[in-house]
């Protein structure tokens, strides 16, 4: 995989109008500085800086200086990098002597709080961020995928490119995602239906705790998933990149192409995606069907009316066609009974293929979204977002009478929201945010399946309005912050019973939720946070009304109209503790109390249907706990090692039978050590810089509190995966080229996961 960035240099053109100017040159200037650790501000020795245009550049000392003689006037592009950081490309105009500060974000772990630019940063809370490297480093994963390493979250899967975040046991409905600032609204309340967000877009994905959540509502008690596009520097040039990876498994093609440039006029930013995948192979068989297509654009637009009024326009487009693998489409009773207890599933071939037969999915969804932000002074703010966005879903079953073509569940759903935000911050250290959300979505299933939908017509209205309000002090931070929310649901739905009758429904849901948080820093490199909440969350539409075949996860889905409103209190306990650029640790400990609590429950049944025979799931009540413990450490060993060390834990519990609680995520710890190479490699004109190498490995524990009768099958063994990545950054006057090749799985050890529905069926 490359990726590379073009600038044109307005300087060439300069010099063939005024070639006489050349000859009396200044070239004497020179470039200083100092390198320090964003979080500690502490030096940070043998970082490289590099002027690339004249591919020449120092290594910071024990201080952090460093120093560049002999440079021409002239526009430059200048490149941080250090182990262990995100790189960072900062553009500069010199036409003297300079002396710079510049900072690197040290630490992975972040341990000051994560935040969405522009916004105040006396909130305090604790956050996990990945930046932009990471990202295109993995380009083949989607967004799931991206998030699995970082403590506290885990990923429920369908297969290989079917997946969505757990974070503290909890996922979709009760987990918001914002695609750019908005809060994703697809069709999520399927296991089997992956966020349909293209990772490749953003900058930076974070993971929030705590009362910031109330800005988006959504029940969550405190987990927020930010997809961020970067802002557009002011740049003049024209910049790009293109990435390409191939992976093994699969014969997967992932490219990537981004352009963007500033102008007076407007800023512009387009961003492209195509993925292509085949049959996905165990170490010992192929996994048929089970391959991925997916075409995916963004197009940004920023605009600066004037010195305090600004106007954001982004526009997206997510397309992805999935198979589903052939072996979880049983045909029979007996079939099924056995594809529960076989080593090989069935319908594996020998032969690799693209081909994508059904089951399949094929799923769009399109997003557009204008954004204008308004100062009145240096201490107010008001912003109003309008967005659209259309989620269309279709999949296709294995039908009789060749119907395979015609989808058994097509549904499409649009959703309008508004959303309006007043912030103001004093002198004293207080800031106060109110704000106000409407939420309007049309779900209608299309007649083309021939067959009763799983999920009803119906038309929702969600309207919200909360209020933050933050303090800061010397060594302490107050939030505390309330939302309420109003829900009308419309339904349109048919009977279960003989003959089916048009039943329709008209829900109202209030509900009310509160957060407070409290951070002190016990010195300046350790803090402690305490942070408690209640939240009230609707039972959503699929867990009320669900009837039928869910072919994406082989199952029959029954939902239960009577459900009460879900209601949770959780705290969090939280301590950081930082030395500098050695050593920084972090420990979570959570509890979160459900009353009401809503899952999906495997019935002691298999249903025989005229599309075959399928294992029948129910939507289910109980007074729950989960509750768990995140661990994580970053440690350097010497001067050009890093490592760094995460462990969750986590446990749910039915209080009413004293049972386990079903897709809770097993406990996991994983390792990485990463290596850089104290010396770079000269070849002609082009430079090797940062050269590492990686190594980690990922154990997951299996789930014995799970008993015999809970589920189908028992949940897999424990299972240990060892992964090893080479990357270098190769600089040319014109380009920064990164190449990597890492392997997921070094020692291609078979395994099954707990939290993939198709580990019912096959490694």
């Amino acid at each position: 995989m490359f990726s590379k960035c073009k600038q044109s240099n307005f300087l060439f053109f300069w010099f063939l109008l005024f070639p006489f100017f050349l000859t009396g040159q200044e070239c004497s200037f020179f470039l200083k500085g100092k390198v320090l650790d964003e979080h500690t501000d502490a030096p940070l020795s043998f970082a490289n800086v590099i002027i690339q245009e004249l591919n020449r550049g120092a290594l910071t000392g024990d201080n952090g200086e460093f120093s560049i003689e002999n440079i021409c006037a002239g526009t430059y592009h200048l490149i941080l990098s250090h182990i262990g950081c995100e790189p960072v490309k900062i553009h500069l105009d010199i036409s003297g002597d300079t002396t710079l500060v510049l900072e690197l974000a040290h630490t992975s772990i972040p341990l000051e709080l994560v935040l969405v630019e522009g916004e105040n940063n006396s909130n305090i809370n604790p956050g996990n961020s990945i930046g932009k490297q990471t990202i295109e480093d993995n380009i083949d994963e989607n967004l799931s995928g991206l998030l699995e390493k970082e403590t506290g979250v885990h990923i429920l899967k369908n297969g290989k490119g079917i997946s969505k975040p757990i974070v503290h046991g909890l996922f979709g409905n009760r987990l918001t995602i914002l695609n750019n600032g908005i809060p994703q609204s697809g069709q999520q309340w399927g296991n089997d239906h992956s966020p349909e967000i293209d990772p490749l877009i953003a900058n930076r994905i974070s993971l929030i705790k705590g009362t910031a959540a109330l800005e988006y509502g959504g029940g969550n008690l405190g987990s927020i998933i930010f997809v961020e596009p970067q802002k557009i520097g002011r740049e003049p040039h024209l910049h790009g990149s293109l990435g390409y990876s191939f992976e093994t498994n699969g014969l997967g093609h992932n490219a990537n192409l981004q352009l963007q440039q500033y102008t007076p006029g407007i800023a512009w930013r387009v961003n492209g995606t195509f993925k292509k995948y085949g049959d996905q192979h165990t170490p010992d068989y192929f996994l048929n069907n089970t391959g991925i297509q997916e075409n995916n654009f963004a197009l940004q637009l920023e605009k600066s009316w004037r010195e305090r009024w600004f106007t954001d326009f982004y526009a997206s487009t997510f397309n992805s066609q999935l198979g589903i693998l052939r072996g979880s489409h049983i045909g029979n009773l007996s079939d099924l009974e056995d594809a529960l207890e076989r080593t090989v599933p069935f319908f594996t071939e020998e032969n690799f293929s693209y081909t994508l037969d059904a089951p399949n999915q094929k799923v769009g969804h399109h997003l557009v979204k204008l954004q204008t932000r308004f100062y009145p002074d240096e201490h107010q703010s008001l912003q109003l977002i309008l967005s659209g966005q259309l989620n269309d879903r279709k999949e296709f079953d294995v039908r009789r009478g060749g119907r395979s073509d015609i989808p058994g569940l097509s549904i499409q759903q649009l959703t309008y929201t508004t959303d309006f935000k007043y912030e103001k911050e004093n002198h004293d250290g207080q800031v106060f945010k109110i704000g106000q959300q409407n939420i309007f979505i049309n779900n209608v299933n299309n007649p083309e399946t021939k067959v009763f939908p799983l999920i009803p017509d119906y038309f929702s209205w969600k309207s919200g309005a909360y209020t933050t309000f933050n303090q800061s002090w010397e060594k302490a931070i107050l939030n505390l912050g309330m939302r309420y929310d109003y829900e009308w649901q419309n339904v349109a739905t048919f009977s279960r019973s003989e003959p089916e009758k048009l039943l329709r429904y008209e829900n109202h849901f209030h509900n009310l939720s509160g957060m407070g948080g409290w951070r002190y820093n016990i010195s300046g490199k350790q803090a402690l946070t305490l942070g408690t909440g209640f939240a009230m969350r609707n039972p959503a539409i699929n867990e009320l009304y669900s009837n039928g075949l869910h072919q994406g996860v082989s199952g029959i889905e029954e939902g239960e109209i009577h459900l009460n409103t879900e209601k949770a209190w959780k705290t969090t306990l939280d301590f950081t503790h930082q030395a500098g650029s050695g050593f920084s640790f972090e420990s979570l400990i959570y509890y979160q109390r459900f009353w009401d609590f809503i899952y999906l429950n495997p019935q002691d049944q298999v249903r025989l249907t005229i599309r075959g025979a399928f294992p029948v799931f129910k939507y289910e009540q109980a007074d729950a706990a989960i509750y768990g413990l995140d661990l994580a450490t970053q440690f350097s060993l010497g001067k050009f090692v890093i490592g760094e060390l995460k462990y969750s834990f986590i446990r749910g519990n039915n209080i009413q039978d004293g049972n386990a609680l079903i897709n809770i995520p097993p406990g996991s710890l994983f390792g990485q050590v990463t290596y850089r190479l104290s010396e770079s490699i000269h070849i002609s004109k082009l430079q090797m810089k940062d050269i590492e190498i990686e190594w980690n490995n990922r154990y997951v524990f299996s789930k014995n509190e799970i008993e015999a009768g809970q589920d189908f099958v028992l949940p897999p063994d424990a299972y240990n995966l060892m992964g090893l990545k080479i990357s270098t950054n190769i600089i040319l006057p014109k380009y920064k080229l990164r190449f990597f090749v890492k392997s997921d799985n070094l020692l291609n050890a078979p395994y099954r996961d707990y939290l993939n529905r198709q580990r019912y069926f096959a490694d």
